[in-house]
């Protein structure tokens, strides 16, 4: 397949599941959400503990800022990606409730000020993921920049979306970097001997799934996440 095909066929794919995202209930998405947020804390303890990048949440995207709250309540540090020129790898800010923000790309938020960070461990959102573990983005290419730039500290790179998400084949090029877990509403995903092997629902270490419940929308302030409270 040509570049331009190749570009083409991700573009429709992309759309269709974007289409099939966004077409999903307020409902379906909290309690998935929710069951992605115990997969992480309870499959990935030392999220806690490091620099953890997230995505500030468009399109139906799994929300990893409720999952944040907790851990950093728990001592880690938040960080957001900030375009600084196109084409150029991406760097990353601190976030917490109350950092000036401005509108990027997408209109996506970002700090509009702050030291550059490198993360310890990336969620990344994908629009797709196939059966090797590579992500369908959102066509820039930014992450795969970023990532290959971090190469000689390559941050642990976790791919955040849900099943329907799932594909089998993005065609992977040499640019696409895979992720190095999946994690969806059903599991836990690792990625060995060049394809996903599905490693199950991850319990918490005193046995059970609720010992540490994970915070929900409604049990946050209105303003929280540095949105504009009239909105609500």
């Amino acid at each position: 397949m040509q570049h331009a095909e190749l570009m083409a066929w991700r573009k429709a794919l992309r759309g269709e599941l974007l289409a099939r995202r966004q077409a999903l209930p307020a409902q379906q998405l909290h309690a998935w959400r929710t069951a992605m947020d115990r997969h992480l804390e309870h499959g990935f303890p030392g999220l806690a503990r490091g620099v953890l990048a997230f995505c500030w949440p468009i399109r139906n995207e799994y929300d990893a800022r409720h999952l944040l709250r907790r851990l950093r309540e728990r001592g880690a540090t938040a960080v957001l990606p900030v375009v600084v020129a196109p084409n150029a790898p991406l760097i990353f800010r601190e976030w917490h409730p109350g950092v000036e923000m401005a509108l990027g790309k997408l209109d996506i938020p970002y700090p509009a000020e702050g030291a550059e960070m490198v993360p310890d461990t990336v969620l990344l959102p994908m629009n797709g993921f196939d059966r090797q573990g590579y992500r369908l983005g959102y066509g820039g290419g930014y992450f795969d920049r970023t990532l290959e730039n971090l190469a000689a500290r390559k941050p642990l790179v976790i791919g955040v979306s849900f099943e329907l998400a799932a594909i089998d084949t993005i065609r992977p090029q040499p640019w696409d970097i895979p992720m190095d877990y999946v994690v969806t509403e059903r599991g836990v995903y690792r990625r060995d001997a060049d394809k996903l092997e599905f490693l199950g629902v991850p319990s918490d270490a005193k046995g059970s799934s609720l010992i540490s419940p994970v915070c929900y929308a409604d049990e946050i302030a209105p303003g929280y996440f540095g949105e504009n409270p009239a909105d609500h």
